[in-house]
């Protein structure tokens, strides 16, 4: 039991923004679901999931504006968590084939807000009151900012082959606008409000506009101010010109392996994931993590 959260603390820590952005959303729907139990062993009917989910009611953005993100991090259940999760792995793969893992998660921030305004402000205008939940907007948008960029992309899929990246797109969009009046309308229409933002995104970074640093500045700018600037004391020095000086070429020369070694065991992760690693490649980072 230990190494498996070993492996998984791992995994978090040396892992890209793709099983970052995975553990968060696993993370707050085991959150929802353990909070929703506690409440109903002690016979409280609250629904938790109404304080993170994004309201069609523009009201209820006033006394919880943080819904208009934490909306795209919780789910309704363990089958819209698990679809959800492997469409994001799959998209978020091949976005990363031509772009940083600091524009993916800016991407999915800044679609997540962009759809949840387009959904309220539809079901505002259709006089309709309901809640959503979840990560598709914001997976739509990585999968289609892909295939704007390059739609001619070969994609192996199971059972069937090789097919264009943009096939897969347009299959998605066609069953959106089909059951857009069918079912789940509200989550159909921040779709395709999240489709849209990926095709403007790509635009405008071609034009060289990258909206993600509005991100990465933001998280930039938190990270900065609560991290501690290391304080170098006055030291006095006393330099003596009997002695003389010894120099530790042994402890430079382990270290520099140590390091090396741990460069290409990250680089190795970045290229084809975490679970690429052999046992001893795994051991050998936690070790050195600690």
């Amino acid at each position: 039991m230990a190494s498996i959260i070993d492996d998984l603390k791992s995994q978090y820590k040396f892992g890209g923004m793709i099983q970052k952005l995975i553990y968060w959303n696993i993370a707050c729907f085991i959150v929802s679901y353990v909070i929703f139990g506690l409440l109903r062993l002690v016979n409280i009917d609250i629904d938790f999931l109404q304080y993170v989910s994004l309201s069609s009611n523009p009201v209820d953005l006033l006394w919880k504006p943080w819904s208009i993100i934490t909306y795209a991090f919780f789910h309704s259940d363990i089958f819209h968590i698990l679809f959800n999760m492997i469409v994001l792995n799959f998209s978020s793969q091949l976005f990363l084939t031509f772009f940083n893992q600091k524009q993916l998660l800016g991407l999915y921030i800044l679609s997540s807000i962009f759809s949840g305004l387009v959904f309220v402000l539809f079901f505002y205008l259709m006089n309709i009151i309901s809640p959503i939940v979840g990560a598709s907007a914001a997976i739509m948008t990585i999968l289609v900012a892909t295939t704007t960029y390059n739609p001619l992309m070969n994609v192996r899929l199971l059972l069937i082959g090789n097919v264009k990246l943009w096939h897969i797109t347009l299959v998605i969009l066609v069953i959106d606008l089909m059951q857009i009046r069918i079912e789940n309308t509200g989550g159909h229409i921040a779709h395709l409000a999240g489709a849209f933002f990926g095709f403007i995104f790509i635009k405008l970074l071609q034009n060289g506009i990258d909206l993600s640093k509005i991100i990465s500045t933001i998280i930039d700018f938190f990270v900065n101010l609560f991290r501690k600037s290391p304080s170098t004391p006055f030291k006095k020095v006393h330099k003596n010109y009997n002695k003389p000086v010894v120099k530790h070429t042994s402890k430079i020369i382990t270290k520099d392996k140590t390091q090396q070694q741990i460069d290409e065991i990250l680089d190795k992760i970045s290229r084809s994931g975490y679970d690429c690693l052999t046992k001893e490649e795994k051991e050998f980072l936690f070790k050195a993590g600690k």
